[in-house]
């Protein structure tokens, strides 16, 4: 045991009415939900990179932070993983997420990264097979260091883009052995900063070059899981070509990997395309996509992802409704993209950040759950849409505009307005949450 978390119980469940600080008062793990148990339903997730590899920074100030295993040594990485298996258990997490720079010292080349990253796996595999702890899912990091400030596989550079292949196999190699049930890309940098310099129709080439490379050795090496895209619309990159669920569809469509990609939507990332959360997982069940989801908040008075933890009910409830909808997860779950504030220093502020956005992922659940079940929402909205059910509704998809126009005139359609209802539906969600 390590002395970070020293004095800090595990967090359980105890109910709304407790006043313990350190208790789930929503979250009850047990708790069968629709015929499913809570934990089961949920999946949470810890990210390491913004528990144990952010160091409070942001783009006015540098690090805030004071973690004993900040450094580059092999030894200061494994406490780290001691550090963070701890506080999985603490919350009684049943899994994780990473990123290789956020696991392993980075190397002087791409060998001795490897070897790193492979060093520190054979540690995790040890402290999961302890504790039980599971993998969602890994992914590589190729945003951060300074060879990726134009992209990955985007780059003008091909050596980047083979640079950027290789690392992809070793985290795959690397989630596959850990067990890990997806895989996810994300293109911090798969974009343009100006059009300038920009060649729009060879980089997506290269991009989806690169997605079906790693569709390839996903069949190549055996892996069962999912292979997750997560869109974002910008920031640090002024444009990416992942910008919204909808944009990466269509893409998947262009290059034929519609049946081979799905999803990873975070809330954060949704609200910068100018969507809501549900929104975006709306379109992702409607197109068979939706894999798995990175929970967290943005400031709505920021212009970037603060990538906080969530706290609106409402929001999650209406998240969740989309996702129960979609049939609930299978090898995704709730990873909490989220990190405490620079401000707040102190491990009890990293467990209770946790433990309280569980709560909320909770309460959210069960009020979608309710949703679901008493189903008046989707009463609604059948009956609105009812007409496209009738054999008139159905002839205007089958027939042509003259044989419409013929309809129209014999019968003499004037059709009225009718009401969207919407304040009574939101009236109707509200008793939920």
């Amino acid at each position: 045991m390590t002395d970070f978390f020293k004095g800090i119980p595990q967090i359980k469940y105890e109910g709304a009415g407790t006043d313990n600080e350190f208790a789930f008062r929503h979250y009850n793990p047990d708790e069968i939900v629709m015929g499913k148990s809570m934990k089961d339903h949920l999946r949470f997730a810890v990210a390491y990179w913004h528990s144990f590899a952010w160091e409070g920074g942001d783009p006015f100030g540098g690090r805030t932070f004071d973690r004993p295993w900040f450094g580059s040594e092999m030894d200061l990485a494994k406490l780290k993983a001691d550090v963070a298996f701890e506080m999985f258990d603490i919350l009684q997490a049943p899994f994780f997420c990473f990123h290789d720079a956020d696991v392993r010292p980075e190397g002087a080349n791409f060998a001795e990264s490897t070897r790193n990253l492979e060093e520190i796996v054979d540690y995790f595999a040890g402290k999961m097979e302890q504790t039980g702890t599971k993998l969602l899912w890994g992914t590589a990091n190729l945003f951060s260091h300074r060879r990726f400030m134009s992209g990955a596989s985007t780059n003008p550079d091909p050596e980047v883009f083979a640079y950027s292949a290789a690392t992809i196999k070793t985290c795959m190699d690397a989630t596959m052995k850990l067990g890990g049930e997806n895989y996810v890309l994300w293109g911090g940098r798969e974009g343009y900063e100006t059009l300038l310099n920009t060649d729009l129709g060879r980089e997506r080439q290269q991009m989806a070059r690169m997605l079906q490379m790693v569709v390839d050795y996903k069949y190549k090496i055996g892996f069962e899981g999912t292979i997750l895209v997560e869109p974002k619309p910008q920031e640090p990159s002024k444009h990416q070509y992942d910008y919204d669920v909808n944009t990466v569809y269509s893409f998947l469509k262009e290059y034929g990997l519609e049946n081979e990609v799905k999803m990873n939507i975070e809330q954060g990332h949704a609200i910068l395309a100018g969507h809501s959360f549900e929104h975006e997982l709306a379109m992702a069940r409607e197109f068979g996509i939706l894999g798995s989801i990175d929970m967290n908040r943005n400031d709505y008075q920021s212009g970037w992802d603060t990538d906080q933890f969530p706290n609106n009910v409402p929001e999650v409830a209406l998240a969740y409704y989309e996702i129960l909808r979609a049939g609930g997860f299978t090898t995704g779950g709730t990873n909490f993209d989220s990190k405490v504030r620079r401000q707040s220093l102190d491990a009890e502020d990293l467990i209770l950040g946790h433990a309280g956005a569980m709560d909320v992922c909770a309460r959210g659940l069960k009020a979608a759950a309710a949703m679901i079940e008493d189903g008046k929402l989707e009463a609604a909205r059948d009956a609105r849409y009812a007409g496209w059910d009738s054999d008139f509704g159905k002839s205007m998809l089958t027939s042509d505009l003259a044989a419409i126009e013929a309809q129209v005139r014999a019968k003499d359609i004037n059709p009225q307005p009718r009401s969207g209802r919407q304040e009574r539906l939101e009236n109707l969600i509200n008793r939920y949450v």
